[in-house]
């Protein structure tokens, strides 16, 4: 029997423990379901065993429980995987907006609606299938490579405790590259692999003048002004190109090459239509890139809120005694998260007037960027799987969000393969997230050719 065959036999089977795992509201963000994420991760354990894992265990955090467990491969000089996802979900408000309820997972046609369906549990189980049809096709009792699979269960509240324990564990995660099943393809009929995600760090400006508002009449013109500084110091963030004015903002960052480009080029990208999904008319941002460029591989500057003085009803004529801002960046590989807000801090203070005092308040150290190299024989051995799984050409993306993937690759030393099937159309962290369930086949379909591949190859 070959993978595709077993999948296909196996299709109610998987759907329905994949329902299950569902019904379990697992919301790491809500401290009253915190016992769920615990369930979710007994649920999980339970599974594994089932599946033929001979190591599995819950491994505690300073907050909520990762998954761990652990498939030797026969031959012990074979390459060593580290699969990580998690099993933790967003919050579902606003509950009325739903069609079904949340975590009650429905079937409409091909697609299965739920809380977690495609965000991170449908792709987390379908390695299970997948494990189990590449075994079944080979009539092998065990893996061709070394499976570790790790599923966290704080990712969708920031991975706080996430870091602490990839150190921890460093030893028994030891590994040769790390697949991430916790992404999307740019669309079903249109498989793609992502080969990075940007890095963030955010921050929190205040400008402080007089000790209370002035009366404009009699300060007004004579001493600095608060909001206008800010209004200035914001503006100032980018200069007529759309670059960022940050001292050293660019210095360090790895730019895609001419390849890459090309290959983003070929993505049958609407911009009209996406023009539309945002509420807008209009792209902007740094000259000489593509909309997709920009949102994927080049870093950003972004106002988020800005506020002070008198904002309510009527008028007030005062200068105000503070003006605060929100601003966040979105960082590319090199960029260093600390040395970003190192020169945040030297670009404040060169744009505070004399006379009013400047603070800047970083949320955390911030997430680095992460990348794939698009020529590593890990790279080109998961593109052949889903080549092979999908009967097509399998592109390249990028991702613009941020999650604990740079902390995977730098802590465990491997190389990073984004193997997942979601779709933006999913509504991921919206109400009325689904997953498409033939997607979720084809998923496992590649991570059974994926491991025969790894396992034939001599270097990583």
């Amino acid at each position: 029997m070959d993978a595709r065959t077993y999948i296909a036999e196996h299709r109610d089977e998987f759907v329905a423990a994949l329902k299950e795992w569902l019904t379990i509201p697992s919301i790491s963000a809500a401290p009253d379901h915190h016992v769920d994420v615990r369930r979710s991760a007994q649920w999980l354990s339970e599974h594994l065993t089932a599946t033929g894992f001979p190591t599995v265990e819950i491994w505690e955090t300073g907050g909520l429980p990762s998954v761990f467990a652990e498939w030797p491969a026969a031959d012990p000089q074979a390459p060593t995987v580290v699969i990580y996802g998690h099993h933790d979900v967003q919050p579902v408000d606003p509950v009325e907006a739903w069609r079904t309820e949340p975590f009650a997972p429905v079937e409409d046609g091909d697609r299965l609606i739920g809380r977690g369906a495609s965000d991170d549990k449908g792709q987390v189980l379908f390695h299970t299938l997948g494990l189990r049809a590449g075994m079944a096709a080979s009539g092998a009792t065990a893996p061709p490579v070394t499976i570790k699979l790790l599923v966290e269960g704080e990712e969708e509240s920031g991975s706080p405790h996430f870091a602490e324990l990839l150190r921890k564990h460093r030893d028994r995660l030891a590994c040769d590259i790390v697949v991430i099943s916790d992404t999307t393809m740019w669309a079903a009929d249109t498989p793609s692999m992502c080969v990075g995600m940007r890095g963030m760090t955010d921050c929190e400006i205040s400008l402080y003048g007089p000790e209370v508002d002035l009366h404009s009449g009699s300060f007004g013109g004579a001493v600095p002004n608060p909001l206008q500084a800010m209004a200035g110091l914001l503006s100032g963030l980018h200069d007529a190109e759309g670059r960022v004015t940050v001292p050293g903002f660019y210095d360090d960052v790895v730019e895609i090459s001419p390849e890459e480009r090309e290959l983003i080029a070929r993505l049958p990208f609407d911009e009209a239509e996406w023009l539309r999904t945002a509420s807008s008319t209009a792209t902007a941002g740094e000259a000489g890139y593509s909309t997709l460029e920009r949102v994927w591989v080049r870093p950003t500057a972004e106002i988020n809120g800005m506020w002070g003085g008198h904002t309510g009803a009527g008028s007030k004529t005062i200068v105000p005694r503070s003006a605060h801002a929100k601003v966040s960046f979105r960082l590319v590989p090199g960029q260093e998260p600390l040395r970003v807000q190192e020169g945040l801090r030297a670009y404040v203070a060169a744009h505070t007037p004399p006379g009013l005092r400047a603070e800047v308040e970083f949320s955390g150290p911030g997430v680095r960027a992460c990348a794939s190299d698009i020529h590593s024989t890990a790279v080109r051995a998961a593109r052949n799987a889903m080549s092979t799984a999908f009967g097509t050409e399998v592109l390249f993306t990028r991702e613009g969000g941020s999650g604990p993937e740079a902390d995977i690759a730098d802590i465990l030393g491997a190389p990073l393969v984004f193997v997942a099937v979601g779709l933006d159309d999913d509504r991921i962290h919206a109400p009325n997230e689904k997953v498409e369930v033939p997607l979720l086949l084809k998923g496992a379909e590649s991570v059974a050719y994926l491991w025969d591949e790894l396992g034939r190859s001599t270097t990583m």
